[in-house]
């Protein structure tokens, strides 16, 4: 066994030996969703949710737990300081404590992050220098760590919120936001849907994926891809890094191990059922060839269809089943339909076609004009959420 250095044993001591306060960032609108969502993996943990997230202590492989299998979350924060500072000589004085060297691997490319809010201290650009100027005056002092070192593409993002003069400091743990889950190239579909909002769009209608789920405006292949993974129990960081894998605290042995174990809870075999249909013959190859590259989206069927052609008596067929299932819709909107009026006849036609067609069925159904809600027959639960800058509304409930 090697014998640690004085700066690993600091490591241990003060990083990986204690409780960390994290806080996990989250769409507006996906709180209590997420909530629920952390209290099934971690259910030992005190949560204090707030709007735009979750804030907690755990373990440091905790978060490592989270990134890994988190659906419906942005990012997972890390706080490593907090303090009051109303003017820059003890803003100054402050990020001069900080160890930067527990976290931070030498010569790490820093991407800094900074709000504030009633604050003496409003020159974003002002704070940004003095946190990069106590990194480089700390790597001065001490022996950084360097026995990995980041990997050549890795930028450390530091989010510093400052609220009342009191400023919170935080190390992003997850690199590229959550949603980005490894498994979809570039394609041609225009705003596709970000895989966290259609988790919890799937959570939201009771989709446990042991019944027929329809995604019938398919486009990227969002909701059918993202149901593949759930059904299937793969984690959705499965296939991607993380960027707590380059602190010098990562323990990749402990990492490695649990890929493992989450592993062993994947389903292979079970003949689910989920169908993604897109009329668009181009959009409907790539996503055909999309889902044949990973195991997860093996289980989805592909089919080039127009959802306005499919009828009831053949949706037995299609699924192989009599029972009625979920349907989950994202109708294309603005500049895809070309005009508003466009857009509000192809929803309402969307409408009757899950009345004559669909009785029996649970839907999620996510609507861009809030004022065609009213006109929806069906009993249902709303939330409004943010996507692309714009405010949808995300309707669930049974036909």
């Amino acid at each position: 066994m090697e014998k640690k250095t004085p700066l690993e044993k600091r490591i241990s001591r003060h990083v990986t030996g204690r409780p960390q306060s994290f806080f996990i960032a989250v769409t507006p609108g996906l709180e209590d969703i997420c909530l629920d969502e952390v209290k099934s993996l971690l259910p030992e943990i005190v949560l204090s949710p707030e709007k735009g997230g979750i804030e907690f202590e755990a373990r440091l492989h905790d978060c490592y737990f989270l990134n890994l299998h988190l659906r419906t979350a942005n990012r997972v924060l890390m706080r490593i300081a907090g303090f009051k500072a109303s003017n820059f000589d003890t803003l100054e004085k402050k990020l001069s404590s900080i160890e930067w060297e527990l976290y931070l691997p030498r010569g790490t490319s820093i991407e800094i992050s900074t709000s504030t809010k009633h604050s003496r201290l409003y020159h974003k650009d002002a704070i940004d220098e003095r946190i990069k100027a106590s990194i480089i005056n700390r790597e001065s002092l001490v022996e950084f760590h360097e026995r990995t070192g980041p990997s050549p593409s890795f930028a450390q993002q530091i989010f510093v919120r400052v609220v009342d003069d009191r400023f919170t400091i935080s190390l992003d743990s997850s690199g590229e936001l959550l949603y980005k889950r490894g498994l979809k190239e570039q394609h041609n579909a225009r705003a596709p849907m970000r895989e966290t909002i259609a988790a919890a769009a799937l959570m939201m209608a009771g989709y446990k994926g042991d019944e027929p789920l329809l995604d019938p405006m398919s486009g990227s292949g969002t909701f059918a891809i993202e149901a593949s993974m759930m059904s299937t129990h793969t984690p959705p960081g499965l296939f991607r890094d993380f960027a707590f894998m380059n602190w010098p605290c990562f323990s990749s042995a402990r990492w490695q191990h649990m890929k493992k174990e989450s592993q062993k809870n994947i389903i292979k075999l079970k003949p689910f059922s989920i169908i993604a249909s897109e009329k668009n013959p181009q959009l409907y190859s790539e996503l055909k060839e999309r889902t044949e590259k990973f195991e997860p989206s093996k289980v989805i069927t592909v089919i080039n269809m127009d959802f306005f052609e499919m009828r009831r008596k053949d949706l037995p067929v299609m699924f192989n089943s009599s029972h009625p299932g979920i349907v989950i819709i994202n109708p294309p909107y603005g500049i895809r339909l070309g005009t508003k009026k466009a857009g509000r006849e192809l929803f309402r036609n969307i409408i009757k076609k899950l009345e004559s067609d669909f009785k029996g069925w649970r839907f999620a159904l996510f609507v861009h004009d809030r004022d065609l809600i009213r006109e929806i027959p069906f009993k249902k639960t709303s939330i409004t959420l943010d996507h692309g800058g714009l405010k949808l509304a995300l309707l669930t409930g049974m036909i």
